[in-house]
């Protein structure tokens, strides 16, 4: 009886130990950015696709929507879709201004607080803190509230904290 209960001990820790690890890859679509100084966007999930586009522009924010092993589709702030390997990009959360206008930078996440900086179309920077319609945006050291209708890389409603 004692040695069955030991063989049994044994096997499920063999069973346990042989489980594969859990997949730390969220559901797409999520947000991520880029994270190299060059980053190849590619037209299919493999080294021998051709390269559709170079990006030189490091926090870039990118929508993933698909997973292929260790390819990651994407779409940029233009619309453009394409493949990138996993460890161009990272998960650090940024945002792009968007619009014609510069961006309002709030001193509170309420469009009657202080005005602090604008930021310019095109301007990337880094978010926390969002809800509500707004989000901490950080520019270089230089941060205040953005409402999330004038970025690219936060969903409407969501919240970060």
């Amino acid at each position: 009886m004692r040695l069955t209960r030991f063989a049994f001990l044994i096997l499920t820790a063999v069973a346990a130990s042989a489980a594969p690890a859990q997949d730390k890859t969220p559901t797409p679509p999520y947000w991520a950015s880029i994270g190299a100084g060059r980053a190849l966007m590619r037209t299919g999930p493999a080294r021998t696709y051709p390269g559709s586009w170079m990006y030189q522009r490091v926090d870039l924010p990118v929508r993933v929507i698909g997973v292929f092993e260790e390819w990651r589709r994407v779409q940029d702030p233009d619309g453009t879709e394409g493949w990138m390997l996993v460890n161009l990009l990272r998960r650090t959360r940024t945002a792009i201004v968007r619009g014609e206008t510069p961006a309002p930078m709030r001193a509170e996440p309420t469009g009657t607080a202080k005005l602090l900086w604008r930021a310019a179309p095109g301007v990337v920077g880094r978010i926390t803190q969002c809800g509500s319609g707004w989000c901490r945006f950080d520019v270089q050291g230089k941060s205040g509230y953005v409402e999330t209708a004038n970025l690219w890389g936060v969903e409407p409603g969501e919240t970060l904290s």
